[in-house]
């Protein structure tokens, strides 16, 4: 694998290393070579060394997943082939190298699925590479189902190499010049102008009224929405996956959310995936410190930073608090660490001195 380009620290070289034994003299994955499981906290460049490795690779016959995207795609592919199996040839075709970025496993739900689909995966001998934020043992850490997945975790460390990168320093802390796609996106402390005041982050509250569609229609083809918690206002209705998403405003390319229309109502993953691929920019009004939420809430928030960090999609952001202060506090919400690491790439700043 090539490396002059990004100087790579030393744990960052060793895992580059081991990636590239997966590879013969013409970057083809070898046959039935063991993957390689790449682990460490959020921000060490688990991301960016297997993303540079599968950038080597012979093009043809490799596939690389979000790991949400591809248990999204695997839920619906399962569910309209009636077999697992034809969902993973559905989603895989003739792919030789399989790589899953932000592998993990919390909800017992997902773990009896995501065992089903490693043993469909490693009865096919493909060459598998995962990074995660957990060790193996780490996976679904709830002690009322742990000891339940432990026979998948021993396969896993069975039939891949656990590679730890875990340096000191996290690089999402570093700035980046001449920013793109989601770290061209900015972080900022205060309400967002036009949509609110500071009163919109004490809004957000279980148990506010969900609003009611006016018989108004939007300029976008949208329902107008009032009565909504957090900031007050119509609202622009969008079908996504046979539910509704409300957003303040919407155009061809953009979208602008506020977060309890978002995460305090029943949106998944797959709701987050479908947006990202129609909207490339994206503002998220009214988001409060997340220790004042119900813990659904806040893990929406992690899945949608992730989506959209996986996607690139530029996200600005008007919090109550810096993302130091953000998720001080906040328990039993997995990920959470990697969320507050990915919205401190973006630039930060307060609602004042962009007023």
């Amino acid at each position: 694998m090539e490396t002059e380009a990004i100087r790579l620290d030393e744990d960052q070289q060793r895992a580059a290393a081991r990636l590239d034994d997966l590879l013969d003299r013409r970057h083809r994955p070898l046959k039935h070579h063991r993957g390689i499981y790449l682990h460490g906290r959020p921000g060490r460049g688990k991301t960016m060394v297997m993303d540079r490795f599968f950038a080597s690779v012979d093009p043809k016959h490799k596939r690389r997943f979000h790991f949400h995207t591809f248990f999204t795609s695997l839920h619906a592919e399962t569910h309209a082939h009636g077999s697992i199996d034809k969902a993973i040839d559905t989603l895989l075709g003739k792919a030789r190298l399989v790589c899953f970025d932000e592998f993990h496993v919390h909800d017992i739900g997902d773990a009896m699925l995501i065992t089903r689909m490693l043993d469909a995966l490693f009865a096919r001998h493909l060459t598998l590479v995962v990074t995660s934020n957990y060790a193996p043992a780490e996976l679904l850490p709830n002690p009322l189902f742990h000891d339940l997945f432990v026979p998948t975790i021993d396969r896993i460390v069975a039939e891949l190499d656990v590679v730890s990168l875990d340096g000191p320093l996290d690089y999402r802390t570093v700035a980046h010049s001449h920013a793109t796609g989601f770290r061209a996106g900015r972080y900022i402390v205060g309400p967002a102008p036009g949509f609110g005041s500071d009163a919109e982050f004490g809004d957000a509250a279980p148990g506010s009224s969900p609003g009611t569609v006016s018989a108004d229609e939007n300029p976008d083809g949208g329902a107008a929405v009032h009565g909504s918690p957090g900031i007050p206002g119509p609202r622009v209705e969008i079908a996504v996956g046979g539910r509704t998403v409300r957003a303040l405003a919407v155009d061809a390319t953009t979208i602008t959310l506020d977060f309890a229309d978002l995460c305090a109502t029943p949106t998944s993953a797959a709701d987050y995936v479908d947006l990202a691929e129609r909207f490339h920019t994206w503002t998220l009004c009214g988001v409060p410190r997340l220790r004042d939420v119900p813990p659904d809430w806040a893990m929406r928030l992690v899945n949608l930073v992730d989506v959209l960090y996986d996607a690139d999609r530029t996200l600005t952001v008007y919090a109550q608090a810096p993302v130091s202060e953000l998720v001080v506090g906040v328990r039993a919400v997995p990920d959470i660490a990697r969320a507050a690491s990915r919205l401190g790439e973006l630039s930060q700043t307060d609602a004042v001195a962009v007023s």
